[in-house]
């Protein structure tokens, strides 16, 4: 059954207002593939575009992103983060140059609900920011999979397992 239906099978925020606060975590992952001209250029670290510099303005687009995914995602709740950190890490370049980042958002609080669409708003966010700012150099930026790698808290714990990397 799908929680944000009623009865009905209307749209439906879920309360939580019965629900225990207890100390929440969620961590979320994007992979953006960036083309070889682009992958050249971040080799030796981050670059600064005109909109300033790409990696670092990323972060900073995850970070608010998460902080708002309640004005972007229907029926979420808003939730107080008590903490969001936001990654990005460079995997080896392939043979014909292109190369993948991944993000992550980790992102935490003390609540009655998860915050696993946080941390999935704020890598979104962070690889959608990655593409604005390389769009100049390549439209071939491929943002990739987007998913959720850990959540805590709460009546239940999930860890993506290895095979769905």
């Amino acid at each position: 059954m799908f929680t944000h239906l009623d009865a009905q099978g209307q749209p439906a925020m879920v309360n939580v207002g019965g629900k225990p606060v207890t100390h929440r975590t969620a961590r979320a992952e994007a992979v953006v593939k960036l083309p070889s001209v682009l992958a050249g250029l971040l080799r030796d670290g981050d670059i600064a575009t005109r909109k300033g510099p790409i990696f670092q303005t990323a972060i900073l687009a995850g970070i608010m992103g998460a902080k708002r995914t309640s004005d972007l995602i229907p029926l979420c709740h808003p939730l107080p983060l008590t903490d969001c950190k936001v990654t990005i890490e460079s995997r080896p370049a392939a043979a014909d140059g292109s190369m993948e980042v991944v993000i992550t958002c980790r992102a935490e609080t003390y609540g009655q609900t998860g915050v696993e669409m946080e941390a999935l708003t704020g890598a979104s966010i962070a690889a959608l920011t990655l593409y604005d700012m390389g769009k100049g150099i390549s439209h071939e930026i491929v943002v990739g999979s987007i998913r959720l790698l850990e959540k805590t808290g709460g009546k239940s714990h999930f860890l993506a397992s290895a095979a769905t990397s």
